[in-house]
């Protein structure tokens, strides 16, 4: 989304691919959620998984040269940090300049087919002071290995209730735009990635900086949970940090240079 930084396939050895509901605590949250914030992520490399993904991860910086083959993914997004069940909503309430946001994420259940691919459509919905700010459809798509492809967003920003801006969206394959991954499959401290490039419009970039963190939101509180650095060479002097739990996906997100800004889960509704 363009008020925070936003917001994703073969072997190395092949060519197909290059380069690369109830608003109770969830499981393991603790009945009295609290609002403290969490402290800020250490890396700890002795925490970090072995990576075991077989399709590359598309690279901070470039060359932006890799590939699609839609053969190489799967139905739907079950990733335990990037879970997309259709139906759930997640709402988080926090800050934005000094000012009261709130963000709805609702998981439909439609898809849509980008570079013959099938993709999960996410509406993210921002209100700020009360106001729709920002209304995004975001798409979604998980490879074999399960590492969870952003494949595009179509975004529009309201000003006094009507569309001032549609800059930011995208769709893989069009215009030269490439996909990039959101959460890969095999997560270690260090691994930084490509989460969409479009140039000159959305080029956002991640680093994983910490694992096994614990949280505490109002939702719950959470452990073993992965930390991410995310930016972009579009806006270099803003750094923001997104926060996941395993089975639920990011729980908090805050601004840590370059302006203000904080959000925090409040809620969730199972799509089952």
């Amino acid at each position: 989304m363009t008020s925070r930084i936003r917001a994703i396939v073969v072997s190395v050895l092949l060519v197909g691919l290059v380069a690369c509901g109830d608003t109770s605590p969830a499981p393991g949250g603790s009945g009295s959620p609290a609002s403290s914030s969490p402290d800020s992520p250490e890396p700890s490399p002795s925490a970090s998984p072995e990576p075991t993904s077989t399709i590359e991860i598309p690279p901070v910086g470039g060359p932006y040269d890799w590939t699609i083959d839609p053969a190489n993914f799967v139905p739907g997004v079950d990733n335990p940090y990037f879970p997309l069940e259709p139906g759930t909503v997640l709402v988080y309430e926090g800050q934005s300049d000094g000012e009261r946001e709130v963000v709805t994420i609702h998981v439909t259940d439609r898809t849509k087919e980008i570079l013959g691919v099938s993709s999960v459509v996410v509406r993210d919905t921002v209100t700020v002071a009360g106001e729709i700010h920002e209304d995004t459809f975001d798409w979604y798509a998980q490879d074999v290995d399960g590492n969870v492809w952003y494949m595009g967003e179509d975004t529009k920003e309201y000003e006094h209730g009507k569309v001032s801006s549609t800059e930011g969206s995208w769709e893989a394959g069009v215009d030269g735009a490439l996909p990039g991954i959101i959460m890969p499959a095999a997560p270690n401290v260090g691994l930084a990635y490509t989460q969409e490039h479009y140039a000159g419009e959305a080029e956002d970039e991640a680093k994983i900086v910490a694992l096994g963190k614990r949280v505490e939101v109002p939702y719950g509180s959470f452990d073993e949970v992965l930390v991410t650095e995310d930016q972009t060479p579009l806006e270099p002097k803003v750094l923001e940090r997104k926060y996941y739990a395993p089975g639920i996906g990011v729980v908090f997100e805050e601004i840590v240079k370059g302006g203000e800004g904080v959000l925090r889960l409040t809620e969730r509704r199972s799509g089952g």
